[in-house]
């Protein structure tokens, strides 16, 4: 933006310190005169060159040397306060400066770079520290884009190369079963299909584009369960679904899809004979909770801290025979993050894992429109 030069900051304080040392010491001599010296035989006189030497000479005083003794005062006032006032300015606005220049690297360099002002806290201090907290997550956010970027290409590229080798084979091979090779055509475009839709899902949780409106977790849970009630039976896997109305705010299609990757997520990971996956909705002061719970393998602690991460899979699916896309819990935590919620994943001791989601609940919401009206 295109901006017209102005006064600097420094010489704008400076001005206003002269400034205001000057209308003091108007004010002091006014109060002296006022209070001291009127009434006094002499008046006050406009001074000539020689009333202001007469100022200097120890034996002159009164009313008859205060006219000029006070402009000498009042230019001195001035003087003292320009240079005083630039200094101190100088030393006060000194910590901008860091900011300033900061941001300047910033803009044209890596995003790596902090101020870390020291000294105790202050108004400058507490700029540079929020500035220096601003840079993290943006540096933070920035890299886990490109990570996301480069694992989302790679992820798409697959089904792309794929597709280009069986279509490679099947035109050096006129032979070859045209019914096999639609079929594998089939699977693969199926893969990518489900990729691109779960990027842009994820998109759509990240930008929290949606409409907001009164949504009970107990009802998704029982939604989610039946329409994933043939995939738990083909696998032998039991959905034991349980809990009371728990109603937050939010967008019915995002918290139906959660619900139903979670569900996905513990069917795909299970035992292979008589798994079980637990479902419960809850509420709890000021918040509703969901929780879905598996058997499966044994997880670790460092495991189960990466399987929010998009395009972490964990351990191999034993059931489904579907690698899936590796967004399931990416798309969780993103949609649990625009509704204000938190997600937890705890490995179970006796194996599989438990998910924790937690949401503000309605009458929360409705609190905080109040105290914000």
């Amino acid at each position: 933006m295109d901006r017209r030069q102005g006064l600097s900051v420094r010489l704008k304080l400076t001005l206003s310190y002269a400034g205001f040392l000057v209308v003091a010491g108007a004010l002091l001599l006014v109060a002296v005169w006022v209070f001291l010296l009127r009434g006094r035989s002499n008046s006050l006189d406009v001074p000539d060159r020689s009333d202001f030497l007469r100022v200097f000479d120890p034996s002159s005083f009164g009313p008859v040397v205060f006219v000029p003794a006070g402009i000498l005062v009042l230019a001195f006032s001035l003087v003292f306060g320009l240079v005083g006032g630039w200094i101190l300015a100088g030393r006060m606005l000194t910590p901008l400066i860091r900011i300033t220049d900061a941001t300047r690297r910033v803009a044209s360099g890596p995003l790596s770079y902090r101020i870390r002002l020291p000294g105790r806290r202050d108004e400058f201090r507490e700029l540079a520290d929020s500035f220096d907290m601003m840079l993290a997550q943006l540096e933070a956010h920035v890299a886990e884009q490109q990570r996301f970027a480069a694992n989302a290409s790679h992820e798409l590229r697959t089904p792309l190369a794929v597709t280009q080798a069986l279509l490679d084979v099947a035109r050096n091979d006129p032979d070859r079963d045209i019914c096999e090779l639609v079929e594998r055509l089939r699977v693969v475009n199926t893969r990518a299909i489900d990729l691109t839709e779960a990027l842009l899902l994820l998109s759509r949780a990240n930008q929290r584009s949606f409409t907001r409106e009164h949504v009970d977790l107990s009802l998704m849970a029982e939604e989610a369960t039946e329409t994933l009630l043939p995939l738990a039976e083909k696998h032998g896997v039991t959905i034991e679904t349980s809990g009371e109305m728990s109603t937050t705010i939010g967008s019915q299609a995002l918290l139906l899809q959660m619900t139903t990757n979670l569900l996905h997520n513990g069917i795909g990971h299970n035992l292979p004979d008589q798994g079980i996956v637990w479902v419960n909705a809850s509420v709890r002061p000021h918040t509703v909770v969901l929780t879905v719970e598996n058997t499966g393998e044994k997880l670790t602690s460092q495991l189960v801290s990466t399987l929010t991460e998009p395009f972490q899979r964990g351990t191999e699916r034993l059931h489904t025979g579907h690698a899936g896309v590796g967004l399931g819990l990416a798309i969780v935590k993103s949609i649990t993050q625009a509704h204000d919620g938190t997600l937890t994943l705890t490995p179970r001791p006796a194996g599989g894992l438990r998910v924790t989601v937690q949401l503000p609940a309605a009458s929360a919401h409705t609190r905080t429109d109040e105290d914000q009206a």
